[in-house]
């Protein structure tokens, strides 16, 4: 499956069941792509310059559409940094005007710190009469890293990870990256200043907030030092003793709102998740079965989500309640994984949020006929594997127990990878050139 290759019309549902669910991730993708929503959004072109500068996994894509949708003979220039190996295929006879580089995700690297100074540097020497488009997506936060004074890259890298495996959502920790940062928490664009800045954006966050997106590099930042210093000791996270007095004294603290730095400035949000759960129920709607969107803003422990789920799906199921067959739940948001102690002698464990919901659904469900499920994330990548999430079908428990997989084995060392790749369950797209969080679907016949 490709998450580009849309079919004019869905499978039937109740002869292929995983294959609609599958058209529905399909539909929730391409309503996100950038160039399918960039072009009402742009403004006109300044006297000055245009400046671009971006970050996220969608920042190959979102650079691309900007290039096709800007006036052919305005001028054009800029550097947007995305994940390594998410730059999507050049249309042929699309000038490049935007240089775009790759660095790492979810964990920061060297790539990611260049990109920053140099985006930093291109600030230098902007007038009033200058333009800096800013093009903001999910995952913009780790790729767009330029410690704070006294932090090293190998410190933001310790701290990254401690808080992926910490449980903590992504408010938390966006609150701890802003502060930690010399251009995320709205201090990008104070460095722009007198140019007026524009942000185009793709939000991967439950509420959709422009500050917590990617860190909010171009936006005010409400949270503060006491906050961010609160989240560290509530996950036990360390951080150097010079560096914990700054955040004690407020001397790291981003730009508020109502600063004059951020005065003339605009936000657009060019896609969200709500839009792509609406384009999939459309399409289940299209197909004859009713869709219910729970919310997009579901946030929680991926499992305990996923137990959720499945209750929900059996009360379908054999009472009619609270929903009537045929229908598809439809849910996003941005779960967490707390990564547990690995048990003596076990294999580390692989996988990631929408995996780790498949296991707490399959396990809820217990074998349920008639309820088929699939989770994945809209950006292609769960976590830091090759896929994009899982399915899970009626005789999932079984197949698994006939391949000697134990649930609650994979549950205990967070191996959601290995569990559905030993039954052929994985869902592989590939990188989608887009990020609008989690997507879950669920079929209940």
């Amino acid at each position: 499956m490709t998450a580009s290759s849309l079919p004019s019309s869905a499978p039937d549902p109740r002869t292929a069941p995983q294959a609609f669910l599958e058209h529905l991730y399909r539909v929730a993708v391409q309503r996100a792509l950038p160039l399918a929503n960039m072009g009402a959004h742009l403004p006109p072109p300044p006297p000055g310059r245009t400046l671009v500068l971006g970050a996220g996994k969608a920042g190959g894509a979102m650079a691309q559409a900007l290039e096709a949708l800007w006036p052919a003979g305005a001028p054009l220039e800029g550097l947007v940094v995305t994940r390594y190996g998410h730059v999507p295929p050049r249309p042929e006879g699309l000038p490049m005007r935007i240089e775009v580089v790759e660095a790492a995700h979810p964990v920061p690297d060297a790539a990611g710190l260049r990109a920053a100074e140099r985006m930093l540097a291109l600030t230098e020497g902007l007038t009033a009469d200058d333009l800096v488009l800013c093009l903001v997506s999910g995952g913009g936060s780790a790729l767009l890293t330029l410690p704070a004074e006294g932090l090293t890259l190998e410190d933001k890298q310790r701290i990254n990870r401690q808080l992926l495996e910490s449980g903590a959502h992504i408010g938390e920790m966006n609150c701890v990256r802003k502060h930690l940062s010399r251009i995320k928490g709205g201090r990008l664009a104070a460095a722009c200043a007198p140019a007026k800045v524009f942000t185009l954006t793709i939000s991967d966050v439950p509420g959709d907030d422009p500050a917590v997106i990617a860190s909010g590099p171009t936006v005010p930042d409400a949270t503060t030092c006491a906050d961010a210093l609160a989240i560290l000791e509530r996950y036990r996270i360390e951080v150097p003793a010079a560096v914990r007095a700054r955040l004690q004294s407020g001397a790291l603290e981003t730009p508020k709102p109502g600063d004059a730095v951020f005065r003339g400035h605009e936000v657009r949000l060019i896609a969200t998740p709500q839009q792509s759960l609406e384009a999939a129920a459309e399409a289940a709607r299209a197909a004859g079965v009713t869709p219910h969107i729970l919310s997009d803003e579901i946030e929680g422990e991926s499992r305990e989500v996923g137990k959720v789920h499945g209750a929900l799906a059996r009360a379908v199921a054999q009472r009619g309640q609270p929903f009537a067959r045929p229908c598809v739940i439809l849910s996003g948001g941005e779960t967490t994984v707390t990564v547990r102690p690995r048990p003596v002698g076990s294999p580390k464990g692989r996988g990631g949020r929408a995996g780790e919901f498949c296991l707490g659904l399959a396990g809820a469900l217990a074998g349920q006929p008639n309820v088929w499920a699939l989770a994945a994330d809209t950006d292609g990548i769960d976590g830091v594997e090759d896929n994009a999430g899982a399915r899970v079908a009626p005789d999932t428990l079984a197949r698994a127990e006939a391949a000697g997989r134990k649930l609650a084995d994979h549950l205990d060392r967070n191996d959601a990878y290995g569990y559905f790749e030993a039954l052929g369950d994985l869902v592989v797209t590939g990188p989608t050139h887009t990020n609008v969080n989690d997507f879950r679907a669920l079929l209940i016949l």
